[in-house]
């Protein structure tokens, strides 16, 4: 009993004291690792090499590769070749030992020798998944994506699965900027792993470089289309393709026949017209939003109605219409109220006809009785209901009606108190009072408007304000003004040659008046409204030219583009005078739309596309 308790007390000793040594030996290895890091850090790499052999001799497979490295970066390539080929003889089994070895090799300059290793690890790959991807790994972390990109190839190869490692090989191709290698690889992982569809976009987008990268991809997607033609996301894709060429009748006509072939309610093209308004395509977007409501009364017919109306107001609005595009579009309201009645429900739908017969077609009878119409019905939201007050009162204006449309503007102001909807009111009546050559109340609500919540309605506030003081400090009896806000209201009301007169009557009669910039801006205003966009830019760039640090002079550079972009088809222009807006004005009003445009026209795909 004696023995066995005396033999337990030594093997607590003996275990103690192994346990001690471990632990000191495990500290100081430590502390030698610490080290011969700070010395690397500091750039004694033969202090730090020394302490790397120091630690490999303890134990060789954990410090091999720091000490190997170590004798690279020293040059000591024999040295670094045997330690190397010690390691390969006595672990076969382990690549990275390899690996090393040709990478040192590689250093030498000796590629045959090099390569000659590399094959041989691909020869004897094994038929293990991970053991593959480790080994792709080794050749990554050695710098060698060649042989990496050969290893997951070969994976593919002896596993017969060439949906696997698709994901590394597509950073790798991506990290070496070989775009269709990219593209090939996204188009195979897609054909199993649908889901990834949005991240192959925007990969693909930020890579490719232009026109011809996308050409280049075309042919490889086509081709995959008719290998997997019930693939539906390659469908989706090449319409993705024609978005960025900005082939917008062909991404549509590819989106409707996907509608056809999966019999479905519409959504996707509904989508599509989104985007294609995003990016001006109008006349394709009404076409999408025809084939929906060709589709019947289903879940996208209304929102469809809605939209093609509203496109071919954007349409409008950007000055790309003919006369019949209005009659076209007075007919679809019509019909679309004649469907659903007139109610609290299609109050929008009267106000933008009313507004468009108003403005456009100069049927103010028409639009002041539709007006009138929208203020009798019940459950009309109170924004509308005031919008369509206001454009009442704007009725009553080209209607040479100015005390009623007073009284409609005030009733709006004192209803929606401190609102920018009680502020553009109050703004319609400071012009009203402009037009009518009342300056000094003009000015007074102006002041208090200029301070407004609202940018657009303080910009225009402050325009305007600017406008009757810099022409009234020297001309006291303001009569000059007086004259070119007679003009400034028959181009509002769209009599243009009346307009072209009165303004051209200003210098003639009042000599050295102060208005020379202003009247430039109107007669360019006029142009535009005759549809004479080539004569427009006469003016234009005078103001640009002559008053570059006037009210009027970034107004006229973004006029000037816009007229490039969309009226006249000289987009490099177009996208010199925006970039001049962006460099020359960057407190300009016209900045977050000039970079928009600049974007779109630079060939940037916006928000939704």
């Amino acid at each position: 009993m004696k023995v066995i308790t005396l033999f337990l007390i030594y093997m607590k000793l003996f275990l103690s004291l192994l346990f001690l040594g471990c632990f000191f030996t495990a500290t100081a290895q430590s502390d030698d690792l610490l080290l011969a890091r700070q010395y690397t850090a500091s750039g004694e790499k033969e202090k730090a090499s020394q302490l790397y052999q120091k630690l490999y001799k303890q134990d060789n497979e954990t410090y091999f590769k720091a000490y190997s490295y170590s004798l690279i970066s020293l040059k000591k390539l024999d040295e670094a070749e045997t330690l190397a080929k010690r390691m390969v003889k006595k672990h076969p089994d382990n690549l990275d030992y390899s690996i090393t070895l040709g990478s040192i090799y590689t250093e030498k300059g000796d590629l045959p020798k090099a390569d000659a290793v590399y094959k041989e690890i691909l020869k004897n790959l094994p038929a293990d998944e991970a053991q593959i991807s480790n080994t792709a790994n080794q050749f990554y972390q050695s710098g060698n994506t060649d042989y990496s990109i050969k290893t997951f190839l070969q994976g593919r190869a002896i596993l017969h699965n060439e949906q696997l490692f698709s994901m590394p090989l597509i950073s790798m191709y991506r990290f070496r900027r070989e775009k269709m290698q990219m593209a090939a690889e996204y188009l195979n992982m897609l054909t199993t792993n649908p889901d990834y569809l949005y991240q192959a976009q925007n990969n693909l987008s930020s890579q490719f470089e232009g026109s011809a990268d996308y050409e280049v991809f075309k042919g490889l997607l086509l081709d995959k289309i008719q290998k997997n033609p019930q693939a539906l996301v390659f469908t989706q894709l090449l319409t993705w393709q024609y978005l960025q060429q900005k082939e917008y009748e062909l991404a549509l006509n590819q989106t409707i026949a996907l509608s056809k072939r999966q019999k479905d309610n519409g959504e996707q093209v509904f989508q599509l017209c989104q985007t294609l308004n995003n990016n001006e395509a109008y006349d394709t977007a009404i076409r999408g939003y025809e084939f929906i409501i060709g589709k019947g009364k289903q879940e996208y017919y209304i929102p469809a109605r809605i939209e093609i109306l509203n496109t071919k107001n954007l349409k409008i609005t950007s000055g790309k219409y003919q006369q019949q595009d209005l009659i076209s579009l007075e007919k679809d309201y019509q019909d679309l109220l004649t469907e659903f009645g007139r109610n609290s429900n299609t109050a929008f739908a009267m106000q933008k006809l009313a507004r468009l017969q108003a403005f456009k077609l100069h049927k103010t009878t028409n639009a002041e009785k539709l007006l009138k119409q929208i203020v009798q019905l019940e459950g009309v939201q109170p924004k509308l209901l005031a919008d369509c007050k206001m454009d009442l009162g704007d009725v009553y204006l080209l209607n040479n009606q100015p005390w009623e449309a007073t009284l409609l503007y005030a009733q709006v102001e004192k209803g929606f108190p401190n609102t920018n909807v009680s502020q553009e009111a109050k703004f319609r009546n400071a012009r009203l009072a402009y037009f009518t050559g009342d300056f000094d109340w003009a000015k007074a609500e102006l002041l208090v408007l200029k301070a407004g919540t609202s940018q657009l309605i303080a910009n225009d506030a402050l325009n305007l304000s600017l406008l009757i003081t810099d022409n009234t400090t020297f001309d006291t009896t303001g009569n000059a003004l007086k004259m070119y806000a007679r003009a400034d209201l028959l181009i509002y009301k769209e009599q243009t040659d009346r307009a072209m007169l009165t303004l051209d009557s200003i210098n003639r009669v009042f000599p050295g008046n102060t208005l020379t910039d202003d009247i430039l801006m109107s007669e360019a205003r006029i142009f535009i409204q005759q549809k004479q966009y080539a004569a427009a830019l006469t003016p234009l760039q005078k103001i640009v030219n002559e008053h570059a640090t006037e009210l009027w002079a970034d107004d006229a550079v973004f006029m000037m583009a816009d007229l490039y972009q969309n009226q006249l088809n000289d987009k490099p222009k177009a996208q010199v005078l925006y970039q001049k807006i962006i460099t020359d004005y960057p407190s300009s009003l016209w900045i977050n739309e000039a970079r928009k445009k600049f974007r779109l026209l630079r060939g940037d795909q916006l928000p939704g596309s």
